[in-house]
């Protein structure tokens, strides 16, 4: 059955929201203690509520677009040969909006708060690297983290949604897969391997995070092209 290009580009819009929206939102609302003295999330939990996204948008647009909600995965598709020209220009631009309305929602919730709210550097889960973020990695490093990860993610994705994987269980090992990349990542960069999820709270954040936005789109789609040219060759082979 024909799918709609318009079913497609919702499926994909609602997808990346909803994934800025847990993931972000749990890095920024939950992420750290809270003045009630409540814990937070942590690094766990943080990469949890990323990955596990992942798994349930993963089933439930799955069928309609194979839930990329991600324009590095999007390009590697399209690199593969498993995407036409056409789709992929619907879903990156999907992916880009949902991504941003995602971030605005986050960000109204947090200026909701009673006792006042101003956003720092780099506020509403925004990725970053160097003086000021995180652990203070250089951007060599950065660019490195982000372009190798983002390699593994699409290597697992291909290597589960192929002729050779179980795709029944597909969407739960690349959630899984993308809980293990936060865990190493967030020290870092705070973790992207998607240039949506980074556009999004970048251009609210504004500032460092705006000027740093490059890095987390151009580095994730490196490792995605390089993920798929490795696959193609492993495909041929058989």
């Amino acid at each position: 059955m024909e799918i709609k290009t318009s079913t497609k580009f919702v499926a994909e819009l609602v997808g990346t929201f909803g994934l800025v929206l847990f993931g972000c939102g749990a890095a920024a609302v939950a992420g750290v203690d809270t003045l009630a003295g409540l814990s937070g999330l942590g690094l766990l939990g943080i990469a949890l509520a990323f990955g596990v996204s992942v798994v349930v948008f993963a089933y439930a647009i799955g069928g309609i677009t194979g839930c990329h909600i991600n324009p590095a995965i999007t390009i590697a598709m399209l690199v593969n040969g498993k995407i036409s020209i056409g789709d992929a220009v619907v879903y990156i631009v999907a992916q880009f909006i949902g991504a941003l309305l995602g971030a605005f929602v986050l960000q109204q919730i947090l200026s909701g708060q009673l006792a006042g709210f101003t956003p720092g550097e780099w506020a509403f889960g925004a990725n970053g690297w160097g003086a000021g973020y995180q652990n203070e990695y250089g951007t060599g490093a950065a660019f490195l983290t982000e372009a190798v990860l983002t390699f593994l993610f699409l290597f697992v994705i291909f290597g589960t949604t192929s002729k050779w994987g179980n795709s029944t269980m597909a969407g739960l090992a690349i959630g899984l897969t993308l809980v293990l990349i936060h865990l190493v990542a967030i020290p870092i960069t705070g973790t992207s391997v998607n240039p949506a999820r980074s556009f999004g709270p970048a251009i609210l954040a504004g500032g460092k995070a705006l000027s740093q936005l490059w890095l987390f789109i151009v580095a994730p789609i490196v490792g995605g092209v390089v993920a798929a040219v490795v696959w193609r060759l492993l495909e041929k082979k058989d």
